[in-house]
Formats: structure tokens, sequence, C-alpha cells
């Protein structure tokens, strides 16, 4: 398969939140693109159990956990050892052990990019051809809601094909 992520390429510049933030940024020598897949285990650990990985006291703290602290699962009593349910928090919880190992040499995703990450157990079955095209398992009532008042067939074939956008205006002085 081809590889058309920039896999070497190395900076030292970085934006975000301290809770999201990569080993290696922290340390300040240098980052490549593995520091995505770090975050996106952060944000996947957050979604399942409403709380960062590493969060500390205060930003100092949690820097200091990232860099130190041993990655822990928080014990999910609703979830039964023999139900499916069970099954798939084995299969996302490796997957974010495998997001957040601390060297990114060793990161899934640091080799080949999003393939690795496309490749594993939890997303087995998912057709990334046509991930676009495919209904979420739930949609909320109030995007239903929308819907429902946005008639799309009285708009044309490139307008339908356009991402919606809103307009805001801004006085800046």
């Amino acid at each position: 398969e081809i590889v058309a992520e920039p896999i070497n390429a190395r900076s030292k510049s970085f934006v975000g939140t301290h809770e999201y933030l990569a080993p290696e940024v922290i340390s300040g020598n240098g980052h490549g693109s593995a520091v995505d897949w770090w975050t996106f285990g952060v944000f996947l650990y957050e979604m399942l159990y409403g709380r960062t990985p590493f969060k500390g006291e205060n930003n100092e703290k949690t820097l200091m956990n990232i860099l130190k602290q041993p990655l822990a699962f928080p014990r999910v009593s609703s979830v039964s050892s023999s139900s499916k349910g069970f099954e798939e928090m084995v299969k996302v919880q490796d997957l974010i052990s495998k997001l957040l190992v601390k060297n990114p040499k060793k990161r899934i995703g640091c080799c080949m990019g999003s393939v690795e990450i496309k490749r594993h157990e939890f997303f087995k079955g998912v057709n990334w051809a046509l991930i676009r095209s495919v209904r979420p398992p739930e949609v909320p009532a109030e995007l239903n809601k929308i819907r429902s008042r946005v008639s799309l067939q009285k708009l044309s074939k490139k307008d339908k094909d356009q991402p919606y956008q809103i307009t805001h205006h801004f006085d800046y002085f």
C-alpha cells in the first residue's frame, strides 16, 4: 500500500492543550506526525471515560504525568465479561494502548501512517472506501429535526455537494 503521509517530517513547534500533548512535544526534541496519533489516542480515551488519561492537578503535573505515568484504564463495571461490549472494550483499549506509547518510534501509525490504524482489530469490518456514505448507528434527534426543516431536494446537485457554510460578519475595529 502507498503511504501518503509525511512520516519522516520533523517540527519543534506546537499548538494544543496540555492534556493532549505527546511526550516528544513536551521534551522539546522535535517531533513528527506520530504526535497526531498520540492525540487521537487521548481523544478516544476521553470519549470513552470522560477525562483525559494523564490529567493532573495543574498543567505542570499533567505534563509530568504524560512523561512518567503509565497508561491505566478505569474499571468499567457496566460491561459484562460475556458480552460483545466487553470484546469491543478490549479492542478499543488495545488500540488506545498502542496510540499512547510514549516512544513515538514504537507508536502505532509511526511507520505506515493511517494504514496501521485502519488495520487494527477495532476497525475490523469498516469499509474505509465508503466511510462517508455509511449511516451512523445513531443519529441524534436534533439532527433529524434540522433535516426535516431543510429540503435538500430543492438544491441542485452542485449545491448538495458543497459543504454547508455559515457566514459570520465581524466588526474588528
